[in-house]
């Protein structure tokens, strides 16, 4: 706090913030507002500002009712804030806990937060808090033909970094949308020749300026003993069906099923710790998904699904800290109807897989390491990349 306070002092500030926000056991919101921070306004991303949202449910507007401030929902029909959203707003602050996977759309919100404080000349102070799948990196690279919210960048199902991390690589690959990378570079120049003309001063011993005739900078505000070996528990759910670590570390692998006909356990107290279908083979484990908060009307809902339970495994153990495909596999040689297999529940398996290989390497029945070896060279490519922007030991 003593590296950020001093930078938010007599502004008028405004707040990418959710329910993973904390400070301590304290939101985010209320220790500011203590320490007597003006917080002008309030964005939100998936889920809500609260976080009690289905997943892809629109959030809509509202007051935050404890403090007054209004609420900005940045998911559905608007995705980033608008030049009015940002015209009392000095500084922009983001704060939210992820988990370090490509189609867990927080790091898409990143990227539209990003480019709005680009665009309107405001600074971007980035909160970073550990990524608790950013031990390893794994899985397929996307294709940009398969671009949507849920993977928006040529990146790994699981790419190793924390938000500040990300951030940082959107600039330096200039991965950002290309009206904004031009005016990136525009401001990059102007201030270098800022830098120049200051220089020229002090050497003629005239009094000393600094020309910025744009505000945008990124202030990473980086975390205390963390390193990408680091195995960090989450202090509060990061979203309604990630309850626990165990639903943490499986989301990865298991997320896959949401473009399939396979239940995940929405709508049950496991939600992405186990998996099953009505037309498994019957007897052994079952559950029936029910209509929750945070999953309203899961895949499934009402139907006896037979299957399996993950909630007691040895994660690690199990996938040795890869992206698995273990479970996928499984469930296909189950599936009876195999022509219907991959019809989704609204997600799109190739959107999720950022490829349209893997559904296809699936159907011709290849193994798990035969698969890995086809996304291997993108993959290294990947690791290369991403080793420039690391704020954190390896």
């Amino acid at each position: 706090m003593d590296q950020y306070l001093p930078l938010l002092r007599g502004q008028s500030v405004a707040v990418f913030a959710n329910p993973t926000s904390l400070v301590g056991t304290s939101h985010l919101i209320d220790t500011l507002l203590k320490n007597g921070i003006h917080i002008q306004k309030i964005f939100s991303p998936e889920h809500g500002f609260r976080g009690d949202a289905d997943a892809g449910a629109t959030v809509g507007n509202q007051t935050d009712p404890p403090t007054g401030i209004p609420v900005v929902s940045l998911y559905g029909s608007k995705l980033k804030p608008t030049a009015d959203d940002l015209a009392n707003v000095d500084v922009l602050l983001f704060d939210i806990q992820d988990v370090g996977v490509r189609f867990y759309t927080y790091i898409s919100s990143l990227q539209k937060f990003l480019e709005s404080a680009i665009e309107n000349n405001r600074p971007l102070i980035i909160l970073d808090r550990p990524d608790p799948n950013g031990f390893y990196v794994d899985g397929p690279v996307l294709d940009p033909k398969f671009k949507s919210f849920v993977g928006m960048q040529p990146i790994p199902v699981v790419y190793g970094m924390t938000i500040g991390e990300y951030a940082r690589m959107l600039i330096g690959e200039q991965w950002l949308d290309p009206s904004v990378t031009s005016q990136l570079n525009a401001i990059h120049a102007i201030n270098q020749s800022a830098d120049r003309i200051d220089s020229l001063l002090r050497t003629l011993q005239k009094r000393p300026v600094n020309i910025h005739l744009n505000d945008f900078r990124l202030i990473v505000i980086p975390c205390r003993n963390y390193t990408h070996k680091s195995k960090y528990t989450l202090p509060v759910k990061p979203s309604p069906n990630l309850p626990n670590m165990q639903s943490v570390y499986l989301y990865p692998s298991l997320c896959l099923f949401e473009g399939t006909q396979i239940s995940i356990g929405r709508g049950t107290s496991k939600p992405f710790q186990q998996f099953g279908h009505p037309s498994f083979p019957p007897g052994g484990y079952n559950f029936t998904p029910g209509s929750l908060p945070g999953a309203r009307n899961p895949p499934q809902l009402g139907q006896l699904c037979y299957g399996f339970d993950l909630s007691r495994i040895d994660v690690a153990k199990e996938t040795g800290n890869r992206w698995s495909l273990k479970w996928i596999l499984k469930a296909y040689t189950l599936f009876p109807d195999k022509d219907h297999f991959f019809t989704g529940n609204g997600s799109g398996f190739d959107r999720l897989a950022g490829t349209a290989i893997l559904e296809q390497q699936i159907r011709e029945g290849l193994t798990e390491e035969d698969i890995r070896k086809s996304w291997e060279p993108a993959l290294g490519n990947f690791k290369k990349i991403r080793k420039k922007y690391l704020l954190y030991a390896d």
